[in-house]
């Protein structure tokens, strides 16, 4: 167990250090096994987050993001958080004001994640292949730069296929009643 962690860590710290050397500004920690984000990574970091726009942790095993990883890459564009263990995201993702992409698909939402409505640059939430069956319809519809958002593959409660069609005007991908994802 120790030794697949020190494995996951030194694969991490290959990531980052790439990260920082080419300047990037886009570290790609996807398939890293990692089940949070490592604490170092902050203090490798700390000079060049205003530079990060792109972050991927897909495919991990992460259960939670933590306050201080939303509050310390503010600066994100983009989220690639698909492929987890997540089922909620802390309140901290309100301080995200340049997000405009999320990617939560294929994780374990059972409730639809709130904050994600207070992000004014928002323009793509993917929240594919998750267990959501309510959504907040009429604060997405609130959302002055929202674009799409995909709820396909979640077992959505009939209501909010009726409601959402007058009162939106971005694309909602929904699958019909009942539709089981693909086998991986």
């Amino acid at each position: 167990m120790l030794r697949k962690m020190g494995e996951a860590v030194a694969r991490v710290a290959r990531k980052v250090n790439e990260t920082v050397e080419s300047g990037s500004g886009t570290p790609d920690l996807a398939e890293c096994k990692l089940v949070s984000f490592p604490i170092g990574i902050y203090k490798v970091l700390r000079n060049v987050t205003d530079q990060i726009h792109l972050i991927t942790l897909a495919n991990n095993e992460l259960k939670s993001l933590t306050s201080k990883f939303m509050t310390t890459f503010c600066q994100l564009r983009e989220l690639r958080l698909e492929g987890n263990f997540l089922h909620r995201l802390p309140n901290e993702v309100s301080t995200l004001q340049h997000l405009k992409a999320i990617d939560l698909s294929r994780n374990q939402f059972h409730d639809f994640p709130e904050q994600l409505t207070t992000l004014p640059a928002l323009e793509n939430i993917n929240l594919e292949e998750n267990e959501i069956v309510d959504v907040p319809v009429e604060k997405l519809a609130a959302m002055p730069a929202l674009h799409l958002i995909n709820l396909r593959f979640n077992p959505l409660h009939a209501e909010v296929r009726v409601i959402a069609q007058p009162l939106i005007k971005f694309d909602m991908l929904m699958s019909p009643e009942g539709a089981r994802p693909p086998p991986p």
